[in-house]
């Protein structure tokens, strides 16, 4: 690939959630503020102009500080805690966590307003003894469970988000899919390479754990470029696009190549752990598909069209061609040029049970 394809660094999309987090948080803060306000306003005590501008600029401060703070443990830390530890100690984890970072910012917020409120220096003992009192004050009860339900609601909607994949956790609430739709979608089937020597060599329990870790390690490379993962099937991962997001800066193609290299920095833990390094295969097809809601105790979207057995015949023609991957002369001509220039024919194959060739491509 050339270089204006090279994957863009994988924190990316963890620093796009940071902020987005710390946004919300900041309107959160200032909602918070607003009742305050308009509290004290009903009750007869309504704040000076002075007074209000303080609080609002506090309020924007501990914003600021909880966003950037919790949303960088939250996507670093929290969601960490969650898929690895039992629920229950990783609850008490982020609890204590919580409490902890709520009582530091509201010190430091704490000395911001006061001293401006009494216009006295930060270290003044009236600033101190007015900013400790938040320790014997009910309010801060209310600010606290205000602040952890944020927290909570948050992190839900990020897991919730990751379980359905980017965007299609929306479309449920939405009932995009509640009738069939006609849709064209990028498919890539990713397939993991010798996972039957693997599986042999391993053991059924010491693989599970290895297919686990494979599949949690590339997960954020196909959440960073938009991918939607439609099914787990076995050892193979089945992800999905619209066309235009998968078709946009190349993502569909981005995503193969960032996999490749989450693996390969990930080769030596891999090599020590289970005497494996785990190499994937993938094919890349395009073309209609009729998507909608399937099932009742389970619910989920599903796909079917012609698409997505062509795009699992080009993947299993890796093998055979001996490369990692393989692209359907359909989608490399929709590719952006830059892709295409770098595109290599390997020519045209016969699909079984279809009178049309097919020419494959690869990079």
């Amino acid at each position: 690939m050339t270089n204006q394809y090279k994957p863009e660094p994988m924190h990316a999309a963890s620093l796009r959630t940071i902020l987005w987090i710390t946004l919300a948080w900041i309107l959160m803060a200032v909602a918070e503020f607003g009742y305050i306000y308009g509290t004290a306003f009903a009750m007869g005590c309504p704040m000076s102009a002075d007074q209000a501008w303080i609080r609002f600029a506090t309020a924007l401060l501990s914003g600021s500080m909880a966003g950037l703070i919790g949303g960088a443990l939250i996507v670093y830390v929290f969601n960490y805690w969650l898929r690895n530890r039992p629920y229950g100690k990783a609850l008490l984890l982020i609890l204590g966590t919580f409490t902890f970072v709520f009582f530091g910012i509201s010190i430091v917020s704490g000395f911001f307003l006061h001293s401006r409120e009494l216009d006295l220096p930060a270290g003044h003992p009236d600033v101190t003894q007015a900013v400790f009192s938040i320790f014997y004050e009910f309010d801060t009860i209310r600010t606290y469970m205000f602040w952890f339900l944020v927290v909570l609601v948050t992190n839900i909607t990020l897991l919730v988000n990751e379980k359905y994949g980017p965007g299609v956790f929306r479309d449920f609430l939405l009932g995009r899919y509640f009738r069939p739709r006609r849709e064209e979608r990028i498919f890539m089937f990713l397939d993991l390479r010798s996972s039957t020597t693997i599986a042999e060599e391993l053991g059924e329990e010491p693989y599970f754990r290895f297919i686990q870790e494979v599949f949690r390690d590339v997960t954020p490379a196909i959440l960073k470029n938009r991918g939607q993962i439609y099914q787990y099937v076995g050892d193979e991962i089945v992800v999905s696009w619209p066309l235009e997001a998968g078709l946009e800066q190349g993502r569909c193609i981005a995503c193969f190549l960032d996999i490749q290299r989450l693996l390969s920095n990930r080769a030596a833990y891999y090599e020590g752990t289970y005497g494996r390094q785990p190499e994937f295969k993938a094919g890349l097809h395009y073309g209609h598909v009729m998507a909608g809601e399937v099932g009742i105790v389970k619910r989920e979207i599903a796909f079917s069209g012609d698409v997505l057995n062509t795009t699992a015949w080009i993947q299993s023609k890796c093998n055979e061609l001996g490369v990692d991957l393989l692209l359907s002369e359909k989608l490399v001509h929709a590719l952006p040029p830059a892709i295409q220039s770098v595109a290599r024919a390997l020519g045209a194959l016969s699909l079984r049970g279809k009178a049309d060739e097919v020419v494959v491509y690869t990079m």
